[in-house]
């Protein structure tokens, strides 16, 4: 294993063990200390090839100026979602591999990711393998215009109560989070 796979992979587990005071909810709890057990008993568990699963990342992108958020409707899945996926070898945190993703996916220059860290977990199961997704947040720039990745059959704008209407139950409540988040959390000064 290279020391970025192992310094991705020391992230994934500082992330997971640091989260613990934020995941109150009984069934997010369960899932970091599963997700902490699979990074511990897989060295490939943070890699597509690991057909056991694998750890991914994930950041939806919110507009909190105007109450709404970005999805995808995802080529392979068919599924409005939020952007991520796998983690590569040039990623060295997991917070990089969801903003990469988002940016990748969303067209989006200028994403930054909510402070905190991530908002929730989700395990699910797709065509390659189980996903143990660790979500985060981005803010996308004042003025942000999205373009169609080749991962994507759609982008779309969903405000915070219209995401119910397109997305499944991990979507909308990632959204709710991630509006709540988006509304306490100063938004970053534009770069120069």
């Amino acid at each position: 294993m290279s020391a970025p796979a192992d310094g991705l992979r020391a992230d994934a587990e500082r992330v997971l063990k640091q989260w613990r005071s934020q995941a109150a909810d009984p069934e997010q709890e369960q899932l970091r200390q599963e997700y902490l057990r699979h990074i511990a008993d897989r060295p490939d568990g943070m890699w597509k090839a690991c057909s056991a699963g694998h750890i991914t990342a994930s950041a939806l992108v919110v507009d909190p100026l105007n109450d709404r958020v970005l999805l995808t409707l995802h080529r392979k899945l068919g599924m409005w979602l939020q952007m991520g996926g796998h983690c590569e070898l040039g990623d060295t945190t997991l917070a990089g591999a969801a903003l990469r993703e988002a940016t990748e996916e969303s067209g989006i220059a200028g994403l930054t990711l909510l402070p905190g860290g991530p908002l929730r977990l989700d395990k699910h199961r797709t065509p390659c393998a189980w996903h143990l997704d660790v979500q985060y947040a981005a803010l996308a720039p004042e003025g942000a215009v999205e373009t169609i990745s080749e991962e994507s059959l759609d982008l779309r704008w969903f405000g915070y109560d219209e995401v119910a209407e397109a997305a499944d139950e991990s979507v909308v409540r990632l959204a709710r989070l991630a509006a709540t988040a988006a509304t306490v959390s100063p938004r970053p000064d534009p770069l120069p």
